[in-house]
């Protein structure tokens, strides 16, 4: 079996690397490329015969709907024709003499390839480009004339801000590596390109500033992705399943986000996006649980109320874990660490209710879910009406029919507010499925049950890592400056340092607000001096 596996991976690594050349015959090489894309009725062959005797012969080709025909009829083909008959008919090489001629001039075009196998030719013309052959000649020009459908960049539809940028992602490769670049102007912003998908050979961007991400974890980043053997890939999330390091856990361990000031701040850390072409969403890794409470405007209000705004995420995403079981273990099992006045009050409130706690608890949670699921699926403009309403009604009535206490639609209610102020939808997504384990473990133990549930849950979230950092970072180490930007946000000049494990360059401000008061102060006093002196 070994030698087989053996023998498999060298076949296909052979068949990778085998090409198939390109000719000095035009219609050789036409006839293979037309034979690779048979029943491909999109692609368009455009073939020339120019000069006194047409014995001048190149052809173009390229993909109806992905290039731009606008530019190819005013721009490429014009210009060819037109500087073709400039070849003198007696040249001793015709073709070489037109291939020069619009390598170094004739067509303009920024983006200019030259290739010499008919596989990259066909890939090019399938992306989008247009490819040039000429009779005599074995060498191949790509011309880049992507002109596909594109949405336009807008605000994100996941991620919206009160304050902040208001330009998103897009479905295109080029606009949102286009975004980040703005954003950070320094030659040592790298951006490393690749193709995943044997089928779909989808492009894919790694991005990482060279002086500050650590080597290592850009390198692990390549390999992670070169190892990836699959015949498409749709979305970002193919990725993230492929290259994380637990795909089984219920906690997202690379942050995907829509916003480019994000992976711009992520950069600046040291960490390292992914770009995905016909995605809107870039991964971030290495990623921790304490980054998932982080909002898009924490940075960008002031830092006392964004302190007390991320408190409050803290707060809510612990209440929506643990709310419903808390309250199935406080009045099946342990009612007697309640007042007596509020005891009494939610026995009142249940009296008539035909089921135990924990089963009118998974009735409710299992309702809202599927309310929630509907709204989601359902057109925009009528999603959120039928979520609340539904929401509502169904509450009313429950109560009314003596299905659940009123104070059980309270608790659900409660909760499910608290999951939605959880910015990251994939990580909220983690505490509603905890949220259940907890419900059968507070229905079969009480407080006993929620806590080693949460136990269980800490430590696999101890164990847990996102490409060698540990996922409760900072939280688990002894650097305090790795704190300033954690469960509080302190002023932005007391955060000089990078988060360490992640960085290289650990100095991000130099200077601080004692320095520039006292710089104010001098440069003050140095004016009233100059007044002085003229009196």
């Amino acid at each position: 079996m070994g030698l087989f596996t053996r023998r498999k991976k060298a076949e296909k690594t052979k068949n990778e690397n085998y090409k198939i050349k390109s000719t000095t015959s035009l219609d050789e090489n036409l006839k293979k490329i037309r034979t690779i894309l048979k029943d491909c009725d999109d692609v368009i062959y455009k073939e020339f015969r120019v000069g006194a005797k047409q014995d001048l012969e190149f052809a173009l080709i390229f993909t109806d709907g992905l290039a731009n025909k606008e530019f190819i009829n005013e721009s490429v083909l014009a210009d060819l024709m037109y500087h073709a008959r400039e070849i003198p008919p007696d040249a001793p090489e015709l073709g070489n003499e037109l291939f020069n001629l619009v390598k170094y001039g004739s067509i303009p075009t920024p983006e200019l390839k030259e290739i010499d196998n008919l596989d990259d030719a066909v890939l090019a013309v399938l992306i989008g480009d247009a490819v040039l052959l000429i009779n005599g000649t074995a060498k191949i020009l790509v011309l880049g004339v992507k002109g596909w459908p594109a949405r336009g960049v807008s605000e994100p539809g996941t991620e919206s801000s009160v304050k902040g940028p208001r330009d998103g992602f897009t479905e295109t490769y080029r606009f949102n590596s286009a975004l980040v670049r703005r954003r950070i102007r320094d030659p040592r912003l790298k951006l490393k390109q690749m193709q995943v998908g044997r089928r779909s050979t989808t492009d894919i961007g790694i991005f990482y500033i060279e002086d500050i991400a650590q080597t290592e974890l850009v390198e692990e980043v390549q390999r992670r992705l070169k190892t990836i053997d699959i015949d498409g890939l749709l979305d970002s999330n193919y990725l993230e399943e492929l290259i994380e390091d637990n795909p089984y856990s219920l906690f997202p361990q690379m942050k995907a986000t829509e916003r480019p000031d994000k992976v711009a701040a992520a950069l600046f850390q040291g960490k390292v996006a992914i770009m995905m072409d016909n995605t809107p969403f870039a991964l971030i890794a290495p990623a921790t649980f304490n980054s998932f409470f982080h909002a898009s405007e924490d940075h960008y209000i002031r830092w006392i109320p964004a302190t007390v705004l991320r408190i409050m995420r803290f707060v809510a995403g612990t209440l929506s874990l643990v709310m419903p079981a808390l309250y199935i273990a406080v009045t099946s099992y342990h009612p007697g660490i309640l007042p007596s006045e509020l005891v009494l009050s939610i026995a009142a409130a249940r009296e008539g209710v035909p089921f135990p706690a924990v089963v009118e608890a998974l009735i409710m949670e299992l309702t809202f879910e599927l309310l929630r699921e509907a709204s989601v699926r359902l057109p925009i403009l009528v999603g959120g009406v039928v979520g609340i309403v539904g929401g509502l009604v169904i509450g009313q009535a429950a109560v009314e029919a003596g299905i659940v206490s009123p104070i059980m639609v309270i608790i659900v209610a409660v909760t499910a507010i608290s999951s939605f102020s959880i910015p990251d939808y994939t990580f909220s997504n983690a505490f509603r499925l905890f949220r259940f384990l907890l419900i059968f473990a507070s229905g079969f133990l009480g407080l006993y049950g929620i806590i080693l549930g949460l136990l269980l849950m800490l430590g696999h979230l101890v164990r847990l890592k996102s490409f060698g950092m540990p996922y409760l970072s900072p939280f688990v180490s002894l650097t305090p400056s790795d704190l300033k930007d954690t469960l509080v946000r302190l002023p932005i000049f007391m955060m000089r340092r990078r988060p360490l494990g992640v960085a290289n360059d650990k100095i991000r401000l130099n200077n601080n607000r004692s320095e520039i008061y006292n710089s104010k102060d001098k440069k003050d006093e140095s004016q009233g001096a100059d007044k002085h002196d003229k009196k």
